[in-house]
C-alpha cells in the first residue's frame, strides 16, 4: 500500500509538472500568435490607398479614350471620302525625305500607343490583382497580367477577356506600324518624287477600336472588384491585405526568404547571399526562355530571307533588291541600296488586305507579348530593390509614386524606352508596305529588309542578355529576399511605419529576433539563429 501510495504521488507530481510546462508553452505560443495578429491593427494608420496613383491612371485612360475616338473619327472620314481602301494625304512638301518622315510619324504613333496601352494596362493590372486577392490566389505583387486570370470564363478578369485583351494589344501595335503610308502619283514604282505622306483609314480605324475595347475591358474589370489600394508598392498591398484579414503573418519566419516558402519555416541563420529572381519566381524563368526564343526566331527569319534571296533570284513572284548584303549596303535605316525581298499583291481585293493584316499580327505578336512579359522582371526587381532599402541609411519608404517608380528605376526606364523603339525597329525590318496612288491604295507589297532584320535581332539579343543578367543576379547580404512575394513580406515586417528599417531587434536564447522598426537597427548577427519575437523561450530544434 505504501509503495502504491508513493507511486501515485510521483505520477501526480509528474502530471502537474507536465501540465504546468504545457500551459506555459501554450501561453508563449499564444502570445506569439497574438503579436502576429496585432500587426493588422497597426497597418490602418499609414498604408497608402493610392488615390494619386488612381488619378494618374484614370487620366491616362481618359486620354486613351480621346485618342481612340480621334482615330475612329479620322478612319471613318477617310472611309467616307475615299472608300474602304482610301487614304488621307497629310503632307505634300516636295523637298522633304518622305521615307524619313514616314518613319518619324510611325515612331510618334508607337509612343502614343505605348502610353495609352500602359495606362490601360495599369488599371487592368490593379483590378486583376484585387480579383486574385479575393480568391486567395494572389502570391506576388506583380503578375503576368495577360497570362494570369481570375476564375470564371465570363469574369471581366477571367481567361476569355484576358485573351481578347492580348489580341487587342497586339492589334494596337500592328496597326500603328501600317497607318502611315506613302501616297504616290506613280503607282508602278516605289519612288515618291511628287508624292506625299498619307494616313491609311482602315488601320487607323482598327487602332481606335482596339484602344476603346481595351478601355472597356479594363473598366469592367475594375467595376467588378473592390480595390484595397492602387499603389504599386508591395508594402502598401501587403499592409492592406493584412489589415483586411486577407493575409496572415506566419510566426518563426523572420529570417526566411521567398525561396523557403515551401519548406519548413523554422529558425534559420542569416545567409550571406540571396537567391536570384530566376530561382525565386517560376514565371520569370518562362519569360527569360521566351525572350531567347524570340531572338532565335528573329535570327531564323533573317537567315530564311537571305536563303530565299540567294536561291530564287529569278522568281516571278518575288521582286529582289539588286544590291547584295555587305558592309557597304548594311545600314540602320532602309535605303534604295538595301537588300530585301518584296512580295506584292493587288490592294483592290479587301480579302487580300485582311489576310496580309493577319500576317503582320502573327509576326509582331511574339514581340509584343515578349515585351509585355518583360514587365514582370522589371517590376519584380523593382520590388526587391525597394525592400533592400530597409538596410540603408535613409530606410525604406513604403509609399511609391508611380512615375518615380519608372523614371528612378533603371530597368523600368530601359523597358519604357525599349517598347516603342523595338516596335519601330520591327517596322523598319518588315512591313505591309502600304503604297497609295491618288489617295487610294494601289497595291500592298510585303517587304522584308535583311539588314534591318539583323539589326532587330541584335537589339533583341542585347535586350535578352540584359534581362537574363538581371534575372540571374543574386543580391548579397543577410536580408531575406522577397521579390514582392506578399506572404514573405508579411512574415518579415513585424512593425509597420511609413519609413522602415530592417535589422537585429532582440537577443534570445537560443533564438534571436530580426524585424523592422521606425528607426535604424543594427546589423543582424551572422552566427546567431533567428526565429522571431518571443521565440527565445522555445525548445531548440535538434
Amino acid at each position: 500500500m505504501a509503495d502504491s501510495s508513493e507511486l501515485t504521488e510521483e505520477n501526480s507530481h509528474a502530471s502537474s509538472l507536465l501540465t504546468s510546462n504545457t500551459l506555459s508553452g501554450h501561453q508563449d505560443f499564444d502570445s506569439i500568435i497574438s503579436d502576429a495578429k496585432s500587426i493588422a491593427d497597426t497597418t490602418a494608420d499609414f498604408y497608402y490607398h493610392g488615390l494619386t496613383t488612381r488619378r494618374y491612371a484614370l487620366v491616362g485612360v481618359a486620354c486613351s479614350i480621346i485618342f481612340g475616338c480621334l482615330f475612329i473619327i479620322a478612319g471613318v472620314i477617310t472611309f467616307a471620302n475615299h472608300g474602304v481602301l482610301g487614304v488621307t494625304r497629310v503632307f505634300n512638301q516636295v523637298n522633304v525625305d518622305k521615307g524619313a518622315l514616314q518613319g518619324i510619324l510611325t515612331l510618334i504613333l508607337d509612343l502614343i500607343v505605348m502610353l495609352c496601352t500602359e495606362s490601360i494596362g495599369f488599371v487592368h493590372g490593379v483590378s486583376l490583382r484585387a480579383a486574385l486577392a479575393l480568391e486567395s490566389r494572389l502570391r506576388f505583387n506583380t503578375n503576368l497580367r495577360l497570362l494570369t486570370a481570375a476564375r470564371g470564363w465570363y469574369n471581366p478578369n477571367g481567361a476569355l477577356l484576358n485573351g481578347i485583351t492580348a489580341i487587342l494589344l497586339i492589334t494596337s501595335y500592328s496597326s500603328a506600324s501600317v497607318v502611315v503610308c506613302l501616297d504616290q502619283n506613280n503607282s508602278e514604282t516605289f519612288q515618291t518624287v511628287d508624292g506625299g505622306v498619307a494616313i491609311a483609314g482602315i488601320p487607323l480605324l482598327i487602332l481606335g477600336v482596339a484602344l476603346l475595347l481595351q478601355v472597356i475591358i479594363a473598366l469592367s474589370g475594375l467595376r467588378a472588384v473592390k480595390v484595397l489600394t492602387w499603389s504599386s508598392s508591395p508594402f502598401d498591398l501587403t499592409a492592406a491585405l493584412v489589415h483586411h484579414a486577407q493575409l496572415t503573418p506566419t510566426t518563426f519566419r523572420c529570417m526566411r526568404r521567398v525561396s523557403d516558402i515551401d519548406t519548413y519555416g523554422g529558425p534559420a541563420k542569416p545567409p550571406e547571399t540571396q537567391p536570384s529572381a530566376w530561382h525565386a519566381h517560376s514565371s520569370i524563368r518562362k519569360v527569360v526562355i521566351f525572350l531567347w526564343v524570340i531572338v532565335a526566331a528573329c535570327a531564323g527569319w533573317a537567315v530564311l530571307v537571305m536563303c530565299v534571296w540567294d536561291r530564287f533570284p529569278t522568281s516571278s513572284r518575288f521582286a529582289f533588291s539588286t544590291y547584295p548584303l555587305n558592309l557597304q549596303t548594311w545600314s540602320f535605316f532602309r535605303s534604295a541600296q538595301s537588300n530585301a525581298i518584296v512580295y506584292s499583291m493587288p490592294g483592290s481585293d479587301l480579302e487580300v488586305g485582311i489576310l496580309l493584316y493577319i500576317n503582320i499580327l502573327f509576326l509582331q505578336g511574339p514581340l509584343t507579348l515578349g515585351l509585355h512579359c518583360s514587365e514582370l522582371i522589371a517590376n519584380v526587381i523593382r520590388d526587391e530593390r525597394q525592400w533592400r532599402c530597409a538596410t540603408r541609411s535613409k530606410g525604406l519608404r513604403v509609399a511609391m509614386n508611380p512615375l518615380e517608380s519608372i523614371f528612378n528605376h533603371p530597368i523600368s526606364l530601359i523597358l519604357f524606352i525599349a517598347k516603342p523603339f523595338l516596335h519601330w525597329m520591327f517596322g523598319l525590318s518588315f512591313g505591309i508596305y502600304i503604297s497609295a496612288a491618288h489617295e487610294t491604295l494601289d497595291f500592298i507589297p510585303i517587304a522584308m529588309y535583311t539588314a534591318q532584320i539583323w539589326n532587330l535581332c541584335i537589339a533583341l539579343f542585347i535586350f535578352a542578355c540584359f534581362f537574363t543578367f538581371v534575372a540571374l543576379r543574386r543580391p548579397s547580404g543577410p536580408q531575406p529576399a522577397a521579390y514582392g512575394h506578399l506572404q514573405t513580406l508579411a512574415d518579415l515586417v513585424d512593425e509597420w511605419s511609413p519609413v522602415m528599417w530592417w535589422g537585429h531587434k532582440e537577443d534570445g536564447i537560443p533564438y534571436c529576433h530580426a524585424g523592422t522598426s521606425d528607426h535604424p537597427l543594427p546589423d543582424v548577427k551572422m552566427n546567431c539563429i533567428y526565429a522571431g519575437s518571443g521565440a527565445g523561450s522555445l525548445v531548440p530544434l535538434p
